[in-house]
């Protein structure tokens, strides 16, 4: 049984330790799980390992966030991968910092990223993680927010937080959308 996880983000040095990058830095955590390192490929870099026999396939698109769809649906159908075995990890500004939420499908709620693989894909019945972010900015200021690095509070606690990300996402993969859900949600 296969699986595609897809961490979003950015690629470049400038948005390496952004709040829209928290996708890429989840997939970096599971990919170091899973000692597999990623490798350059067609539409980004993927990581190829192993989780309780299950094959997994960790993949930061390097299409920017507006355009994830075309590499989330390239390597479905390159991989032969189901969509029900799909885990989108994203930013969200309407959760609390480092409010854990997974949902089996779900509207884009403004995220570019998201809005695009609805569109490509023609669907949004996809597993979707969220890592809240949260929305403290003043009116106007939303895209200089997520494109902004970390503060000090956030910075103090990421790490964990990221492993607790990598860990539901590893659930997914092994027990399912409904049991991770369960266990890790608002955690």
């Amino acid at each position: 049984m296969k699986y595609l996880i897809v961490g979003l983000g950015n690629k470049g040095p400038e948005y390496e330790n952004t709040r829209h990058n928290i996708g890429f830095k989840v997939a970096d955590k599971i990919a170091e799980t899973l000692e597999a390192p990623f490798k350059s490929t067609n539409f980004g870099w993927m990581a190829d390992g192993k989780y309780k026999g299950r094959r997994v396939l960790v993949l930061k698109p390097d299409t920017y966030m507006n355009l994830s769809g075309n590499a989330v649906r390239y390597w479905m159908q390159k991989e032969n991968i189901p969509l029900e075995n799909v885990l989108i990890v994203t930013d969200d500004l309407a959760l609390p910092f480092g409010t854990l939420r997974m949902k089996g499908k779900g509207s884009d709620a403004g995220h570019n990223g998201l809005k695009n693989i609805n569109e490509v894909l023609q669907t949004q019945n996809y597993a979707r993680l969220r890592f809240g972010i949260s929305a403290d900015f003043s009116e106007g200021r939303q895209v200089d927010y997520v494109l902004g690095s970390w503060n000090e509070e956030e910075n103090a606690v990421l790490a964990e937080r990221i492993e607790k990300f990598s860990k539901a996402s590893l659930s997914f993969v092994f027990a399912g959308i409904n049991n991770t859900m369960s266990a890790f949600n608002g955690k």
